[in-house]
């Protein structure tokens, strides 16, 4: 690729980093924005999608846009940190074109978008020109290709169908797969309904419980009642119990018992546990599943147990100490080892031994307010939270917290000052 190529192909630049004039990397390259101009044109390519820092996507106009290589991309900064909005006859390139299907125009079938170039005109202006396409079925007159091979065509070699038509997403989840699952969301929040469902369809069950925590509840709604009863119960089972609780909350409650039935009888007891709960107790947001040892377990077994990779920093910053039986409700809590105190002691040395009884767990109907205080009074991650019989029932991390007093919406919330599409000062 050339210092200042006329045509790139879009895959090649997804991630690559975007920077001012002056060096300064403003954020990463996530997609492409098209304007649709009718069938017998080419869509124009109106400007690019930038992730900055704060995880939020902003629009970066073509004209801004001074120069692509294969390393980065360089704009004149004059960018307006408003999150993105999609409008009218735009089109996402790798959220909405990418995986679409085609109809070839010489008559012989079908083919699938994998990569769409876009092309500098001589007056200055971009347009998407060629893509880049797999076969369906059958053997095409074009270069001989058959079922399953690739070729690059011009735009206008196929009829490219309506938006409405049912889609894949291989390609979308394959370029996202990188992403943490609150920035797989937000791009997933960004979405129409149609094509919002359809990603979260490609996904496996795990990817899609880490995902749905992370979004709106219209979101989670939406798109656990579009997926067949079965896998919704199968999604459930793989979210944390508190988030599933939640979720279960906000639907009809014959939905919401017909899922229940569904799911495994050890998640489901789980789950109906937390939905027994009063709203803005501390029961209704504590995850029944925290880190649980007995005093016998050596330094050596916490830190394993704490390196499990599908724990949050917060839940993993605790170990809390109890009588067997070890899953909630557990028998006598005894109190709790912090992370810290792990890595000053030898491995075998056991856990009874350095617990600490000073922190009082909390009654699992005290009120957030109580446990908000609680938590910020001795700069704690995570809290045990206990029955009237003393038995461990769960733990509320501050994540849980700040999530029931953020506003609802508070991910779709932009806190940068409003201005044109067009940049800062423009």
């Amino acid at each position: 690729m050339s210092s200042n190529p006329t045509r790139v192909f879009v895959a090649r630049l997804l991630g690559l980093d975007v920077f001012d004039p002056l060096g300064d990397r403003l954020g990463r390259l996530r997609d492409a924005v098209v304007l649709d101009r009718g069938p017998g044109d080419t869509p124009q390519v109106v400007g690019l999608v930038v992730e900055v820092p704060g995880k939020k996507r902003v629009f970066v106009p073509m004209t801004r846009v001074t120069s692509i290589d294969a390393g980065q991309i360089i704009c004149t900064g004059l960018v307006n940190l408003r999150r993105f909005d999609q409008r009218g006859a735009e089109q996402l390139v790798v959220a909405e074109l990418f995986d679409r299907r085609i109809t070839l125009r010489d008559g012989s079938g079908e083919a699938t978008i994998e990569d769409i170039a876009m092309e500098k005109d001589r007056s200055g202006d971009w347009h998407v020109s060629q893509v880049f396409i797999r076969r369906g079925v059958g053997q095409s007159r074009l270069r001989g290709l058959r079922r399953g091979e690739r070729l690059i065509i011009d735009w206008l070699d196929a009829f490219h169908g309506d938006s409405a038509e049912p889609q894949a997403a291989t390609q979308f989840v394959a370029q996202h797969d990188d992403l943490k699952a609150a920035d797989f969301a937000d791009a997933l929040h960004e979405m129409s309904e149609k094509r919002r469902i359809e990603v979260a369809s490609e996904l496996q069950d795990q990817r899609l419980a880490d995902i749905l925590q992370e979004l709106p509840d219209d979101d989670q709604v939406q798109i656990l009642s579009s997926l067949d009863r079965e896998r919704a119960a199968d999604v459930l089972e793989e979210m944390d119990p508190d988030d599933a609780a939640d979720l279960l909350n906000e639907l009809p409650e014959e939905q919401k018992e017909e899922l229940l039935q569904l799911m495994e009888p050890d998640d489901a007891e789980d789950v109906r546990r937390l939905l027994e709960y009063e709203e803005d107790t501390a029961g209704s947001l504590m995850t029944t599943v925290p880190v649980i040892l007995p005093p016998e377990a050596t330094v050596a077994e916490a830190l394993a147990h704490v390196r499990r990779e599908e724990l949050t920093p917060a839940l993993a910053s605790s170990i809390f100490v109890c009588r067997p039986p070890l899953e909630t409700p557990t028998g006598r809590y005894l109190g709790v080892v912090h992370i810290q105190q792990l890595l000053r002691f030898p491995p075998p040395e056991p856990l009874g031994n350095i617990v600490d009884t000073d922190l009082e767990p909390v009654g699992d109907q005290a009120t957030i307010s109580e446990v908000s205080r609680i938590l910020a009074t001795y700069n704690l991650n995570s809290l045990p939270i206990v029955n009237s019989d003393g038995r461990l029932v769960g733990a509320v991390t501050v994540d849980d917290v700040l999530d029931h007093l953020l506003p609802e919406d508070w991910r779709a919330q932009d806190i940068t000052p409003d201005s044109s599409r067009g940049g800062l000062n423009g």
